[in-house]
């Protein structure tokens, strides 16, 4: 069954938006990671056949060990991860980074809201868009 890659290392941070992703009812499950590092292993295993590649990859920007743009970069330069949709889920508001992001083929930039009502709206927009709406591709 496929699932999402959540990648975040502040706790609060993941465990807000894993309730909100809860109260979604996905039907893929929603597999977190603390860093980048663990984010690659997960990948990894996927392309190894130990497990589906993920729909979507929601990525922090800020991580331990290797940071986001790494994580993008090294997805978009590998053939068996290049086509999964990521999206960047971060607190930066700075056009570096959105710059970034777009440079190494994000295919989405969102700002983290502070309103747990926000959240909770475009957590449910971002997993209708794209685990109902997007058509995934087949090597996904």
């Amino acid at each position: 069954m496929s699932h999402i890659l959540y990648v975040e290392d502040n706790a609060d941070h993941a465990e807000l938006v894993m309730r909100q992703l809860e109260k979604q009812r996905l039907r893929q499950r929603v597999v977190h990671v603390e860093d980048g590092e663990r984010a690659m292993a997960v990948l990894d295993a996927a392309v190894q056949g130990h497990q589906p590649l993920p729909r979507f990859v929601l990525l922090d920007l800020r991580l331990p060990r290797m940071d986001g743009m790494e994580v993008l970069a090294r997805m978009r330069a590998s053939d068996a991860l290049r086509l999964i949709p990521v999206i960047i889920f971060t607190t930066s508001t700075t056009s570096r980074d959105v710059q970034a992001a777009y440079s190494h083929h994000a295919n989405s930039y969102l700002v983290k809201p502070d309103d747990t009502e926000e959240l909770s709206r475009l957590l449910g927009e971002l997993s209708q868009y794209w685990l109902d709406r997007n058509v995934a591709s087949p090597a996904t």
